[in-house]
């Protein structure tokens, strides 16, 4: 074993033993600050019917990367049933400890399902904004609806979050966010310029921690984690551009503990649990982030990590790891072999199919499964395929959409994100024929556009399209996010634009709609 991979499983393993001391010994804090320690807000995430996660991290100034204490700080915290805090259900202790940013985790039991409740937290005589949020619907029961919205890729430099601003108005029951919450580069500054230049990258805990401060600082931002509980998954920039297992572009024989320093600091500053991790030599080899999560009978979330165990880039360029665009000469890009979910995860989803008895299946995962050849297919061979997505494993997406029509999954519909585009698609087994009897449509795909982070110019997009038939609906032009509406009958989807990303104040509409009705795979215009 290296010694950068064991650097890498120490680091964990001291993450995940700091995580479980902190909740377990709110007693031992002894230290206490005199500014006000809750500049970054509250959030909440991963709801189950009766417990949910709520967070908050103790920091005078974000931008700063001295700590606010050298010393455990004692954090008090109360969940109501209503926002004046008259019928509190659930209070405690927690400590929040220099070694995690003084961040803080609650995962809080013995919760009713289906409930609206409110939680803050207090140090000494500082009070937190209150925050509302939600348990799933009880196991066993049929909500009526749900209504979430989704989103990702966001770049301080590129825009405003305004975004944000308008899917806490929308008050949503939940959030989904499937990736590139940070980018790990661009200047620490307080302002959104309208452009930006590659500088200031981050490389060490300290770097990544300044980075999430500094968005975390964001009213609209906050406003959404105040919101609704959120359901978070990772891509590539909440470490570096374009990295795959233990590889980035650089090809940096040290790339393990710079992702290790990431992983950790997106534990601090997003509403996670750190799950038990397994017994054996290998315990601390990885931090799961992948999840499910069941909205009563309704819906079940499959969510997806694409990043941590996939195999490496086809055919990478000489001496550089990350992307590339490549045609039929790139043989490697078609072994079977090869995964985009790791062979454990991909078992894991074929079980979650199997055993869901959900109305409606949902892959929230980070990069769009539907093909997008860049090149015109006239004739096999033909196409020019990008490797960081599902394109460039294409046997690993024949898995996933063969375990869908094996284990014959209700209502299948994938979320995605990273490319920057709002996308909606019917996928298939064979992308390159019409839908018919032997080439059914097996599921719909609606991907959002980024937040703020720039994409291709919309001529180019459309012709994309004309060379995908398979995708329905394309703009790369505008940035913002989904709202979908999940009812025993159908979903339904509304790809919200920003008037101006530039702008904090900026407006929203909606920019197309869509159905997919029970049973009737496949995208249709509403």
């Amino acid at each position: 074993m290296s010694l950068d991979r064991r650097e890498f499983l120490a680091r964990l393993a001291r993450l995940s033993t700091l995580a479980a001391y902190a909740a377990a010994f709110p007693g031992v804090a002894i230290g206490r600050t005199n500014a006000y320690p809750f500049r970054l807000g509250v959030a909440s995430g991963s709801p189950r019917p009766t417990s949910v996660v709520i967070w908050t991290r103790l920091v005078a100034e974000p931008l700063q990367a001295e700590s606010i204490s050298a010393l455990p700080l004692p954090v008090k915290w109360e969940v109501a049933e209503d926002d004046a805090f008259k019928r509190v259900v659930s209070k405690g202790g927690s400590t929040a400890l220099p070694e995690l940013a003084h961040s803080v985790h609650v995962d809080v039991e013995g919760l009713r399902p289906d409930r609206w409740y409110w939680y803050r937290f207090m140090h000494g005589d500082f009070v937190s904004p209150v925050a509302r949020t939600r348990t799933a619907p009880a196991v066993d029961s049929l909500p009526a609806r749900l209504r979430f919205a989704f989103a990702s890729c966001q770049h301080w430099e590129f825009g405003h979050f305004a975004a944000h601003r308008h899917i806490a108005a929308a008050a949503p029951e939940l959030v989904a966010f499937l990736g590139d919450y940070i980018y790990e580069w661009g200047p620490y500054q307080l302002t959104h310029p309208e452009s930006a230049r590659r500088e200031q990258e981050s490389f060490t805990l300290t770097d990544y921690r300044l980075r999430y401060a500094q968005y975390k600082t964001d009213p609209n931002l906050q406003a959404s984690h105040h919101a609704a509980p959120w359901i978070v998954t990772w891509d590539d920039h909440e470490v570096a551009n374009d990295y795959g297992n233990d590889r980035d572009e650089r090809l940096d024989p040290r790339f393990l503990a710079r992702r290790a320093a990431a992983y950790q600091a997106f534990y601090e500053h997003l509403p996670v649990r750190l799950p038990t991790l397994p017994e054996g030599p290998n315990r601390f080899a990885h931090m799961r982030i992948y999840d499910r999560y069941d909205w009563g009978r309704l819906a079940r979330f499959h969510v997806l990590d694409s990043r941590q165990y996939r195999s490496r880039h086809a055919c990478q360029p000489a001496g550089r790891g990350g992307s590339s665009s490549v045609t039929a000469s790139c043989r490697e890009r078609l072994e079977p072999a090869r995964t985009f979910l790791g062979p454990r995860q991909e078992k894991w989803l074929d079980e979650g199919f199997a055993t869901s008895t959900a109305r409606w299946n949902i892959l929230a995962q980070q990069t769009l499964v539907a093909q997008l050849s860049q090149l015109a297919i006239r004739k096999e061979g033909d196409g020019r395929f990008w490797t960081d997505g599902w394109d460039g494993y294409p046997a690993a997406r024949d898995r996933l959409l063969d375990s869908i029509v094996k284990h014959r999954v209700a209502n299948p519909v994938v979320i995605s994100g990273d490319v920057h585009t709002f996308f909606a698609a019917d996928l298939k087994s064979d992308f390159n024929r019409g839908a018919s009897s032997d080439n059914p449509v097996i599921a719909a795909e609606f991907c959002g556009t980024s937040v703020t982070s720039s994409s291709r110019p919309q001529k180019r997009t459309e012709q994309y399209l004309t060379m995908n038939s398979h995708i329905k609906f394309g703009r790369s032009d505008r940035r913002g996010y989904a709202m979908m509406e999940v009812t025993p009958k159908e979903t339904k989807v509304q790809f919200m634009a920003l008037d101006d990303v530039r702008r904090d104040d900026s407006g929203v509409a909606t920019l197309a709609k869509f159905v997919v009705a029970d049973g009737q795979p496949g995208v249709a215009f509403d």
